[in-house]
This record gives C-alpha cells, structure tokens and sequence, in this order.
C-alpha cells in the first residue's frame, strides 16, 4: 500500500506522515546473539538490563520477532543479509553477496536506500558482508569490524573509507571492549549532529557473542550457582537434527551438565549486562542532544542461541531459542510500554522504517511494515512464519502451533508443538494421533510457504 493509500485508510502511522514535518532521525542498536528472553522488563528476573528496560518502558516492544534462518552454520550472515536487504533468506543472502562483489546489484539494503533519500548514514561495529557493499551504505564511520567474531579486548577495525577500499589488514586493534568501543563512535557522530539533515545511525556490536567473558565487574555480578538451569537443558538432543559437531556445539562438553550450563550462562549474562551498560551512555547521549526528541530507536539482536537448551549449545537450530530475536522501538509517536506478541521477521524492519520516514519502499523488499501491530498490539501483520536451516530443516508456526521438520542428512522426522502451552518445546506432539490432522495441515502451510519463498528444497520434497 503506498503511502497516499495508507493515508486515506487511516492507516498512516507516525505523526510525521501527516503533517508537514522534516523527517526523523533513526538509531539502530544490533546486538550479535542476544536471544529473545535477555531483558529483565520482558519477563527474565535474573538478568540485569536497566537501559534496555528503559527502551521497553519507553515503546512497543515485539515478543514475537524471528530470523528467518541460515543457509549456513554462520546464521549472523543470512540474518544480517535480510535485515539490510528486506528479503527472504533464500534471496537475500545471493543479492547482498552479489552486490559486494561488484556484480549488478539486485537490491538496495537499507541505509543506502536511506541515504539516496538525503539521510546522513553512519555505521560503527560488525560489518559481515565484504567491503565494498559499506560504502554504498553508509556516508560516515568509525571503528569498522569487518568480521564475523573477534577478541572482545583487541577487535579489529578500521577507519571509514569514502571509497569503500579497505585493505585486508585492519589500521588498528581496539584499545576497549569492543561494546565500549562501538558505543564512543556512536557518542562521537551524535555528539556531532547539527539538524541540518536527517541521520541513521547504524551501531552493530559483536556482543554477546562468544568468546564469552565480560570485564571482571560485570562477571562478578553472575556467580554461575545463583542462576537457574533452563527449564528445557537435557544432556544431549535426543535425535541428530544434522548439525550437532558443529563449531558452536564444541563450545562445551557432551554430555551437557547443568553446572556447565550455568557457567556459560554467567558469562553471557554480563556480557548482556555490560552491553547494557554501553547502550545506556548513547541512550543518554542521545537525550543530551538536538536531536532526542526527533529520533526513533531501535533495538535487536540477529540470532538466539542455545546455551544448554535441549541440550545444544549454538543458532543452527529452529527451537524458539535460537529463532526468535528481541526486538523494541521507541521514539516520537511510538506506543509507550506496549506489547505485541505479532508474529514478525527482523526482514520487516526496511519497510517499517520506510513507512517511519514516509519513504517509498524499494520494489525488492519482501518485507511487511510492523507499524499496524505498534498502533493496535491486537493487529496480526503476518499470520505465519517460515524458518530454515541448511538444506535439512524448515519450521513453520502459525497461532499457538509450531511444526519443525528434519531433513536427510538429519534424521528424518517431524515435531509439533503447542507453544502457548509448552514454550520450551519439550513436548511432541507429532506422534499423538489427535494431532495428525494438524500435522497434515501444518505440513500443507509449510510446502506453500517453502514454495512462495523460493525454498531450492522445495522441489527437492515435493511429492
């Protein structure tokens, strides 16, 4: 719907968009691994998270928000390449790639979009796609990772390139914590914002992702025996789902133990609570400036992560661990403390923007605008989610109901599960012949959906 026809149905959203007004100013805080259920205000009484708290008290905050998948064990990239791009995993990971490499470029990723579109663009932290793509993006930088995981105390980086030439050795080894240290750039480019354009700032830290230590302070905050084991750890997953040596899953021993468990827990706990920390001071920067009150804020995070449950440890999964994001806006005319449990991709954020900004999106996006579900939290702006892994796993949920199914060279199965009653995902219900009308109905959305997407494995099962 453009935007002269979201006008005439009422159904425009920001204030912005219907009256004159120059455009809004945009932060984006992407987090690398924060799985959905980190942030005290949303329900987990054992973290500590008081500036991510304040975002949720401020917004609208999305229970509900997934990563389509990964066609590879390095999920951050596919994520990354949707969330940029607009697109399905099956498209967009191709598109970004092809682009990066100086081929035709199929699709705009946002802040280039943005940017043609007369915003000052910035970028700070990870950067997972080669070089070339982030100078078409962004007309400002600093502290540029271009990488996928580092040492946290020595990050490589480099400094912004008009040109988009960056060598292969970094200029520099951060002198900081890598949260400290892409947080200081997002306080020097705020700190110098003048309202003479509008800006997106695009501030992608490389916490929490692992190796997992956080400065000592914040460890001490997490003695591993005060925190609970999951309410799903098991020793080990009870079938091979296809990718249970893989590099994340070494990160602890097999079988699994909860004292294990707790460890890992400790550590990702405050490094989430030193990213925290981090956000805070350009949350509070960002309120120290012109431009505060003009300014929506995002924040997500590209993937979750196991972390002991059912008894895995890494992303290359579809249980809700490690699909589904937390993901909150707040700023002008955003809802303040609302929740909507509206199913949603992080694919959805381009055009949600483009809507927020009153710009029209690009033909290419695939995505769907999130502003219906943060002006009514009953509104419903997808009815079902899609979610891959590799060439052998797909899931599909649609209401309280969720179908995974397994592909060779997994072991061939199907799960059901109820999450409304069961959000652990430790009862399934596929085998109990009440469901196999549901299976077979949930089977049926989930070929439909493989098809529409472009699923190369879609005609692989067929029949």
């Amino acid at each position: 719907m453009r935007r002269r026809d979201l006008l005439a149905a009422g159904l425009a959203g920001p204030a912005w968009l219907r009256a004159p007004r120059r455009r809004p100013n945009i932060l984006f805080l992407f987090t690398d691994d924060q799985r959905f259920d980190t942030i005290r205000a949303l329900g987990n009484p054992e973290i500590r998270t008081p500036a991510l708290d304040r975002l949720a008290r401020r917004g609208t905050a999305f229970t509900q928000a997934h990563n389509m998948g990964g066609a590879a064990p390095a999920v951050c990239v596919a994520s990354r390449a949707m969330l940029l791009s607009g697109q399905t995993m099956f498209r967009a990971d191709a598109h970004v790639e092809a682009a990066s490499r100086g081929r035709d470029a199929p699709c705009d990723l946002f802040p280039e979009h943005f940017r043609r579109h007369g915003y000052v663009t910035f970028g700070t932290g990870k950067w997972h796609h080669r070089a070339p793509r982030y100078a078409r993006c962004f007309s400002a930088g600093s502290e540029i990772f271009l990488g996928g995981m580092s040492d946290h105390d020595q990050v490589p980086v480099h400094d912004f390139r008009p040109a988009g030439a960056y060598p292969q050795e970094p200029d520099r080894l951060g002198a900081r914590f890598s949260s400290e240290l892409f947080a200081d750039a997002a306080i020097r480019f705020l700190a110098q914002q003048d309202g003479a354009a509008p800006f997106l700032a695009y501030v992608s830290f490389t916490a929490p992702h692992d190796p997992r230590h956080a400065p000592p302070d914040f460890a001490a905050l997490y003695p591993p025996g005060r925190l609970s084991a999951p309410a799903n750890f098991a020793p080990q997953h009870p079938f091979d789902n296809g990718e249970l040596k893989i590099r994340d899953e070494l990160l602890a021993p097999f079988p699994r133990t909860a004292a294990v468990v707790r460890e890992h827990l400790a550590a990702y706990y405050a490094m989430i609570t030193h990213l925290d920390t981090q956000i805070g001071r350009v949350l509070d920067a960002l309120d120290r400036s012109r431009a505060a009150r003009d300014t929506l804020v995002i924040f997500a995070s590209d993937n979750g992560l196991a972390l002991g449950q059912h008894g895995l440890f890494g992303k290359q999964s579809l249980y809700d661990h490690s699909v589904r994001v937390p993901l909150m806006f707040a700023g002008p005319d955003v809802p303040r403390g609302r929740r909507t449990d509206s199913l949603c991709y992080l694919l959805d954020l381009f055009p949600t923007l483009c809507e927020f900004a009153g710009l029209e999106r690009t033909r290419t996006v695939e995505g769907v605008s999130l502003w219906p579900a943060m002006r009514n939290p009953g509104a419903r702006v997808r009815d079902s989610l899609l979610r891959g892994y590799r060439n052998f796993q797909r899931a599909v949920t649609t209401g309280d109901w969720k179908l995974i199914r397994y592909y060779p060279p997994a072991e061939p199965r199907t799960q059901l599960f109820h999450l409304r009653r069961d959000p652990g995902e430790r009862r399934d219900l596929a085998g109990d012949p009440a469901h196999a009308a549901r299976v077979r109905h949930l089977s049926g959305l989930l070929a439909e959906w493989m098809k529409r997407a472009g699923d190369p494995l879609a005609a692989a099962t067929s029949g």
